[in-house]
């Protein structure tokens, strides 16, 4: 039997979906992620979590027990324990409603494996839809090596986008696939320009949520 996303631990998440909204955000790196997760901020005032900023975030926090651990992951391309980002994103998440008072989320990045799924879906609260952004990977590369010459970032060089990509197609996608047959994705063409990619994930988001999402 193929994992699901259903709740067997018998645990109670720490949000409920009545009260909290969660849209995974899925795609390959350089899909666009991050510039329409902005557009939706501005627009329709979610919190935009990038799981990736988080642990990035966290790697350099002085003092942090998980520091060295998630620079080894991202450097080698590999996903960092979903213990360690399942916390992060709760903590994020806790501090977002009770500061702002902000309960719809856009987790960019997340989750990477069936079983990072499974778990954030048992110990924090259960995703509403997985947004989907489907790009070709010779196009996610070209974006992500203009990208690269003036991010800064270490992971934004060949080598590591093919790692990344490799990582990606054998953990990330079966997570799209199995919330698909549940009926809980929005895919996206992420091809066009942003500009049209945000107008169809804007009239993908209202079928799937109502107008008022």
């Amino acid at each position: 039997m193929p994992p699901t996303t259903a709740n067997t631990s018998g645990t109670t998440p720490a949000f409920s979906p009545a009260d909290v909204t969660v849209l995974f955000v899925l795609g390959g790196p350089g899909a666009g992620k991050g510039t329409q997760c902005s557009r939706l901020v501005r627009d329709y005032h979610f919190k935009h979590l990038s799981a990736g900023d988080l642990l990035r975030a966290e790697q350099d926090r002085p003092g942090s027990q998980y520091g060295q651990l998630i620079r080894d992951c991202i450097k080698n391309g590999e996903i960092v324990p979903m213990e360690v980002t399942v916390a992060l994103l709760e903590n994020a998440m806790r501090e977002t409603i009770d500061t702002t008072g902000t309960k719809k989320f856009l987790i960019d990045g997340f989750p990477r494996k069936m079983d990072q799924a499974v778990k954030f879906e048992e110990v924090v609260c259960p995703a509403r839809l997985v947004l989907f952004y489907d790009c070709p990977e010779a196009e996610m590369e070209r974006r992500l090596l203009e990208r690269g010459k003036t991010s800064g970032r270490a992971d934004d060089n060949a080598e590591s986008i093919r790692k990344r990509f490799r990582t990606f197609v054998e953990t990330s996608m079966p997570v799209v696939d199995a919330y698909d047959r549940e009926g809980r994705v929005v895919k996206v063409d992420a091809t066009a320009t942003p500009d049209q990619v945000y107008a169809a994930t804007k009239e993908k988001l209202k079928q799937a949520l109502g107008d008022k999402f």
